[in-house]
This record gives structure tokens, sequence and C-alpha cells, in this order.
């Protein structure tokens, strides 16, 4: 006698919840974001922003001297360079394909006066050291600051009045400057002293010289940030500067401002404008970009290096991927382009691939 077959359990209402949601989370798993994120192959294939060389502009501080380095204390691996070691470095920053220097002074302090006199010097270092890295490496741009900051004794961008920055005077005084360099052979004028219409009076004076063709990158949102202190170090202004910069420098609680200021340096004639700091106002870079899809770059300021630099340097992050990290969180942002301390080791890595 032939045994019935054992029927199917029916499942009870807990079992049968129990596989709706197992079906229902089956077909959610259709989408699996992870597939694209296999192996490294496929990540580069899908990748929406990359990292390249000729994203990169290295800031080089310059000194007095000969065949000299110095380093700057609170920059682990930066140096200050005399010029003819700033121009041996153009040559390697050619080498490795960086576009161009931006180049920073540390002037002598018998050499600064209320008035930044040494600004409009054609032998000051600036001068010489755009004068000896064009004559050795042409193919190399040469981005020149435009600021008194370096060049004044109480280490502000702009001529004083007692306590009160005079706008209208120092811009004078910075188109003047910016013509200098220029004629030096400065590439790209970068003001970025913060002084109401020193754009337009810049490629005003650049243009009825005949300097038709040199760019202006002006620094258009810039912050009164505390991330400049390292920066103040490397070029001698930490122990000079009298006050603080908040009555031209942006307040940084402010978004919507930015974009008047880049609006107006816009109008002015700017070719391409500069959101300073960098990782700390991301969504200046994106909202910059994003309104205007002109040239924008950020300035990885001196204080976001030294952070990265120092930490490395203890061993308590790894430096070479936190570096490339900070750097695509610019791309990512909307920037062209960074000014960053980090741009050799960046090209070098790129170059190892």
């Amino acid at each position: 006698m032939s045994s019935s077959p054992t029927p199917f359990p029916r499942p009870n209402a807990r079992d049968a919840a129990a596989l709706e949601y197992a079906v229902e989370a089956r077909l959610d798993l259709r989408h699996r974001l992870r597939r694209n994120r296999k192996s490294d192959w496929a990540r580069r294939l899908v990748r929406e922003n990359t990292l390249t060389v000729d994203d990169l502009i290295w800031p080089i501080f310059l000194v007095e001297g000969r065949a000299h380095r110095e380093p700057v204390a609170s920059m682990p691996g930066v140096f200050r360079l005399s010029v003819d070691e700033a121009a041996a470095e153009a040559e390697r920053a050619a080498e490795l394909g960086i576009p161009a220097l931006a180049l920073f002074p540390f002037t002598d302090p018998a050499l600064r006066d209320a008035h930044g006199s040494e600004a409009l010097n054609e032998g000051n270092l600036v001068c010489r050291a755009t004068k000896l890295i064009k004559e050795r490496t042409p193919q190399i741009g040469i981005v020149t600051d435009v600021a008194l900051d370096p060049y004044t004794s109480h280490g502000h961008d702009g001529l004083m009045e007692g306590e009160r920055i005079l706008n209208d005077e120092t811009v004078a005084t910075l188109a003047a400057q910016a013509l200098l360099q220029a004629r030096m052979g400065a590439d790209v004028i970068a003001p970025s002293d913060m002084m109401d219409g020193r754009v337009g009076a810049i490629r005003l004076a650049l243009d009825d010289a005949g300097f038709h063709d040199v760019q202006i990158m002006a620094y258009a949102a810039k912050y009164a940030s505390a991330f400049y202190g390292p920066f103040r170090d490397a070029v001698g202004t930490s122990k000079t500067l009298v006050g603080d910069k908040r009555t031209y420098q942006m307040d940084p609680a402010n978004a919507r401002e930015a974009l008047r200021e880049v609006a107006l340096d816009l109008e002015e004639g700017a070719d391409m404008v500069m959101v300073k700091p960098g990782l700390a106002y991301l969504d200046i870079c994106w909202r910059v970009k994003d309104t205007f899809g002109v040239p924008t770059f950020a300035y990885q300021v001196s204080g976001e290096y030294a952070m990265i630099a120092a930490a490395a340097e203890r061993g308590w992050i790894d430096g070479e991927r936190a570096m490339t990290e900070s750097l695509l969180a610019f791309k990512r942002a909307g920037c062209d382009g960074v000014l960053t301390y980090f741009a050799p080791r960046v090209a070098e890595a790129l170059r190892r691939g």
C-alpha cells in the first residue's frame, strides 16, 4: 500500500510576510551600485572627475640670496627660494607638465614702508624672478600677485590713513604694480587685495600700455579667513600685520555676496576668477561656476596644506591619498584648476600612475 505524498506546508501569516519581504528586497537589489566599483578598471570607466597635471598652479615663495632655500616652519616641505632656485624649480615644473607658477615674495623688512614702495621697484624679488624664469623657461606661465601686504610695514593690502584702508588711492598703486609686472613678463595678473574697482583699473592700465593679452585672474571671492596663518609666516607679514583685514576681505558667513563680487570683477574685465580659501568654501566654488560658467579657480591655502602635511608627517593620515582627495574635491565643485603647494608632488604621483 503506497503512502500518500506529504502535502507542501502552507505558510502561516508570519512566513508569508517574510517571503514577501524577501521578494521585495530581491527586486530592490536589481540596482547594485557596487557593480561599478568592483574593480579598478570599472571604477576608472565611470569616474566623474579626473585630476590631471593641467589642473595645477604651483605657488612659490621668494627670498633674497643665491643658491638659497629656507624651510617655512609652519608648512612642512615648503621653502622660500632665492631667485635662481625659483628659476630652477620652474624648469622642474615645466618638465613635470605643470602649466603655471604663482610668485609671492618675502620682502626684507628694511624695504617695507607705509606706502609699499618696494612693490613698484623693478628690481624687487617678483620682478627679478619673473624675468629670469621667462628667459629660461618661456613655456611656463607666470602668475603674479597684486597686493601691497608683502611690501607694507603695517602688513595690509592697501594704503592706510590712521586705521582706515584707503580704497581709491590703493587702486592707483595696484594698477601701477600690475603694469610693472606685465613689463617684466608676467602672463597673468592676479589682484588679491579685494579693493573695490581694482580689476577695471588694472585692465585699463594694461590695455592702454598695449598689454592686451595679459590675463587677469581676480581673487574675486577672498574671505577674511583663519586659514592664512602659515602663508603670512612665509611672506613675513604675520608679525607686521596691524589689526585685521575684515574691512575689505569677505565675511566667512556670506555666500550670495560672493556672486556679486564675481559679477563685478567679470564686468570690469577679469578673464578668470578665484575663490579663496578653498576647502572650507567649496559651496562658493560650485555657486560661482554654476552661475557664471567662466574659468573658476580655487586656492588651497597654506592652512589647508599645513593641516594635511602636518597630519601626514605624524602618521595620522595617508598624506598622498588625502592630498589627492582634497584636490578632487575642487574638481567636483566645478573648479577648472587649483593653486596648491602640493603641485609638484601631485604631478610626480600622476606621472607614476
